[in-house]
């Protein structure tokens, strides 16, 4: 990826080809002067290899060979040109840091410590381990004096800190060695100072010491002595203070670090560039041949040197002598412009950005060291945006860890616009939030006319203009999902952005803009598949619209509020169109209708498919969701006026179809199959109907319709027209159930009629067999291909026609006891027999007034004399004990005339709640007992009955009626 967002060809955006050669970055003198300081690094390598660097030079050579880009024939020029180069002044720079645990030579028990110290050019071997000879010479011995160093006196203590650094020159590193002394200083004081200092024993043995020497001669401590063949590159360690003598072999410790390094490189570029800026060159070379040997390719380099490479930059670190802080600038500026040209993990970026900011003091920075740096955030920041701004391009989901990688660039820029550096070079600091936003809007902008011209139809006509759109308009809504379901917290979390909402601002205000531009195109008269086209242009927009809902609370109008009267002129189109596929399906369905229960359904096929066609309309309805309600209320009238049509329409193919079938078949079961699928189907429709305005949300839109359009217009276009629909539907059913039940009429009235003929010795549980073999099969095979709710409905029709039949049964004349009972058995097993235990008609629906007069006509013709005057008196006592209360009492008595004798006798039972008359409230009058003709026949004879005894059971003497009966109440006094 350069610059200006061009990738090669075969590549993804962001990435270079891997036979890309970067070398062109530098000019070919600016490439071989690199190439030679990289060959004068490694000839003059010092110090030994570190373990996970590489220690043959030959392979570090072919190293830089391929790195760089040379054939074997400019490696040989350029290799003799460095062999003939000077060679450079090889150097330690020795820091002695501090001791511990050092001698205490002073009267106080402290040391006044000092440290000489500087290179042998002729190194001693070391003694044989068996035979350990301590090294006696010291320093002043061994080394010239004008090439000794020495540190600082630390006064009084045991634990001296000096961190003092010193450049020891060397010329052969095979057989120089180090050499570091530590003595402590002797000033000459007075016998009496020293004995103010004596603490104990040991302190007045170091005064008769002190005695015996010279003035001013200083006490040795310990010594270091160090090959530097045994150096590596850079250490850092702790080494024993070694003795001269025997008498204290344990002296302390001493801290050295040591650095191998150059002076006076005879290189071009040593001599001309400053050390971090040949460094950076270096490191940029490198890094771009290893981000291009990588195999997974650049963006998923994390950063990880080679081995080779390693070696390489560290030892022309430490030969330049770079500071930590100075290494990793020069790591910050080749990465920061290797990312803007080969992109690759900025991980590493923020690794290098953290060590700047953690090692940053501005006044180690010369002033055009400032600048660089300076403009090197500048450049990343704008290159960074510039990323951003096209990171649909630059960062596609269908390519792994792309999120990741957007993800690694906003913390880079995040971090590093927060970084003490970039605040102090880059004033007035940018506000980073706001680039970004605009690079957003610019970028949603740019990515939208790519698209609208990438998609742009070769064929200039409306309807591949309206394709055209729909496409769109679906990357469009496809891209906001992507922004609002992970772009968008990768934003907010970094950069407090809402970039779904600047996205949907930008894309909605364009996509309106360009939707009426195309609109306008549309003739008035447009044609039906046109009409459809827009169709689905005008649900994409609604989803668009829709996605409003995410955005954060916003003052105006969007460009799409009112998007719906684009589309008024394709509206009446759109619901024709459903109408019209609906009635098809459904008369194709009905043609190809066998007649067959559907999988385990009692209705057949047309039917699903008329459930198909109804959910298709709903599902119209719903896409619609015109926001005019008042149009929105127009659009559900329609929709139902054209339901209800397609249903009556159905009723009556569905019958034609039944009967077509059956006169092919010739068979009357079948036929009566037929009807039964059609009665089933019909219902079914019927319940579809019924569930339509829960289905469509009718209470959803009369609460939209609320102060627009009268109750009673919504109540008589939409109910009533359900209602009479539903009417019908009712009626077509009743009409079917009836020809079914017609065709069982007859069967029943032929066996009622052969049961009514039977013979009279014949019991009535045997007579009616016949009759309840014949419901058991028919019922049983209409229970099972009909529904339930039609199943009842024809059990309603047998058995008012059935109770009709045994009416009839009974005859003018009057009916034998055995007929009776013949009739009365089937009346009471064809009650069994309707009711199914609960799983036939209810008993409220059977016991009709027609059915309790039969069935009390014959149960009393069915009944023996005798069962006849049991019951007669049991009526009568019933009649007597419902009977109220008379204003004078009541008296029971029992008559009986015997024609023989012409006498009627008449025995006075009992009486109650007789009016008192006597003083004690009791009655006491005798019952008179009077025989006459009628009204019209004078008294003949009088009796008294003997008065009645008191009885403490006031005003009911007796108390009880007796079982022999009773008068009614005509008969009572």
């Amino acid at each position: 990826m350069d610059p200006a967002g061009q990738s090669p060809p075969g590549t993804l955006p962001g990435e270079e080809s891997p036979e890309m050669d970067l070398s062109h970055r530098f000019s070919k003198e600016e490439l071989a002067l690199l190439y030679e300081e990289v060959l004068y690094t490694i000839h003059h390598r010092l110090g030994k290899p570190e373990q996970q660097h590489v220690g043959d030079s030959q392979e570090l050579y072919s190293y830089v060979q391929k790195a760089f880009g040379m054939d074997a024939e400019e490696h040989s020029v350029i290799m003799r040109q460095v062999m003939e180069l000077e060679s450079p002044i090889y150097c330690l720079k020795a820091t002695v840091k501090e001791a511990k645990g050092i001698l205490g030579k002073d009267v106080s028990g402290l040391s006044d410590p000092y440290c000489l110290l500087g290179i042998e050019a002729r190194s001693q071997e070391p003694a044989h381990p068996d035979h350990k000879k301590r090294m006696k010479a010291v320093v002043k011995d061994l080394i010239p004096e004008d090439q000794i160093h020495r540190t600082q006196v630390i006064n009084q203590t045991l634990s001296p800190v000096w961190n003092e650094t010193f450049i020891l020159e060397f010329k052969d590193v095979e057989t120089a060695s180090f050499h570091l002394d530590m003595w402590d200083s002797d000033v000459v004081e007075s016998m009496r100072h020293k004995l103010g200092e004596l603490t104990d024993l040991h302190g007045l043995k170091r005064i008769f010491k002190d005695a015996r020497k010279d003035k001013g001669q200083d006490d040795f401590l310990g010594n270091v002595v160090v090959r530097l063949k045994d150096l590596h590159c850079w250490n850092d360690q702790w080494y024993q203070l070694e003795p001269r003598t025997e008498t204290y072999p344990e002296r302390g410790h001493c801290h050295l670090q040591f650095l191998l390094t150059h002076k006076k490189r005879a290189t071009t570029s040593s001599r001309t560039q400053p050390s971090y800026t040949v460094h950076r060159h270096l490191l940029q070379q490198l890094v771009s041949h290893e981000i291009l040997q990588h195999q997974a390719g650049s963006t998923s380099w994390d950063g990880e040197l080679s081995r080779h490479a390693s070696t390489v930059l560290y030892l022309h670190a430490t030969q330049k002598d770079l500071s930590d802080f100075h290494q990793d600038m020069a790591r910050w500026l080749a990465y920061s412009k290797l990312y803007q040209s080969l992109e690759f993990n900025s991980s590493c970026l923020l690794h290098q950005m953290t060590s700047i900011e953690y090692r940053w003091v501005q006044e180690r920075l010369r002033p055009e060291q400032k600048a660089e740096l300076a403009e090197s955030f500048q450049s990343l920041l704008t290159y960074g945006v510039s990323l951003i701004r096209r990171f649909r391009i630059i960062f596609p989901l269908s390519v792994p860890r792309s999120t990741e990688r957007l993800q690694s660039l906003l913390r880079v820029l995040v971090q590093m616009c927060k970084t003490k550096a970039f605040h102090e070079l880059c004033t007035p600091s940018p506000d980073l939030p706001q680039m970004v936003s605009t690079a957003l809007k610019s970028g949603t902008t740019e990515w939208f006319h790519m698209q609208k011209q990438h998609l742009k139809p070769m064929v200039k006509s409306i309807e591949e203009n309206s394709k055209a759109l729909s496409k769109l308009l679906l990357e469009v809504i496809e891209d906001l999902k992507q922004c609002q379901k992970i772009w968008n917290k990768l934003f907010s979390t970094n950069l407090k952005l809402n970039i779904f909402s600047i996205a949907y601002l930008e894309l909605e205000s364009l996509v309106a803009e360009h939707v009426q531009e195309q609109l306008h195109k549309v003739d008035s008269s447009m044609s039906r598949p046109t009409a459809e086209s827009l169709f689905d242009l005008y649900r994409k927009l609604q989803e668009l619209y829709q996605m409003k809902e995410s955005l954060p609370s916003r003052d105006g109008p969007l460009a799409l509020s009112n998007f719906h009267q684009w589309f008024e002129e394709a509206l009446p189109l759109w619901l024709q169109k459903a109408y019209t596929t609906a009635l098809e399906r459904a008369q194709r369905a009905i043609q190809m209708d066998q007649l067959k229960p559907y999988g385990y359904h009692k209705h057949s096929t047309s039917t699903v498919d008329l459930s198909t066609c109804y959910a298709q309309i709903m599902t119209t309805w719903k896409q619609l969701n015109w926001p005019d309600p008042e149009k929105a209320f127009m659009i559900m009238v329609n929709l139902l006026e054209d339901m209800c049509k397609i249903s009556l329409m159905y009723c009556k193919l569905i019958k034609e179809r039944a009967e077509a079938l059956s006169l092919s078949e010739q068979n009357e079961g079948e036929a009566a199959n037929k009807l039964c699928i059609v009665v089933n189907n019909i219902e079914q429709l019927r319940l579809l109907m019924l569930k339509l305005p829960s289905q469509l949300d009718w209470a959803q839109l009369e609460q939209r319709m609320r102060g627009i359009i009268d109750p009673q217009q919504i109540q008589n276009a939409l109910h009533n027209q359900l209602d009479s629909t539903v009417a019908c539907l009712d009626h077509e059913v009743r009409d079917v159930v009836q020809a079914l039940a017609t065709k069982l009429e007859k069967g029943i009235a032929r066996h009622i009629q052969e049961l009514s003929s039977s013979s009279d010795t014949q019991k009535p549980e045997d007579s009616i067999i016949p009759l309840m073999k014949f419901l058991e099969s028919e019922l049983q095979y209409l229970n099972e291909h009909l529904v339930q709710e039609n199943f009842k409905s024809l059990l309603t029709l047998l058995w008012h026609h059935t109770l009709s039949v045994l009416s009839a049964a009974q005859g003018p004349q009057v009916p034998s006891v055995q007929h009776c009972q013949r009739l009365f058995c089937a009346l009471k097993s064809l009650e069994l027999c309707f009711h199914a235990e609960g799983c036939g008609l209810p008993l409220e629906t059977l016991h009709s007034a027609a059915f309790q007069t039969l069935e009390t006509h014959l149960a009393l013709c069915s009944a023996s004399s005798r069962k006849l005057i049991q019951k007669y008196f049991s009526n009568r006592i019933q009649q007597q004990l419902d009977t109220s209360s008379e204003k004078y009492g009541a008296v029971t008595i029992k008559a009986l005339y015997r024609p023989s004798e012409q006498k009627l006798r008449v025995e006075v039972l009992n009486a109650t709640n007789l009016i008192p008359l006597d003083s004690n409230a009791h009655p006491g009058a005798p019952a008179r007992v009077s025989r006459g003709g009628g009204p019209d026949h004078p008294v003949q004879e009088e009796r008294a009955a003997p008065p009645l005894r008191r009885s403490l059971r006031l005003l009911d003497p007796l108390g009880e009626v007796p079982a022999g009966g009773g008068l009614s109440a005509a008969d009572r006094v």
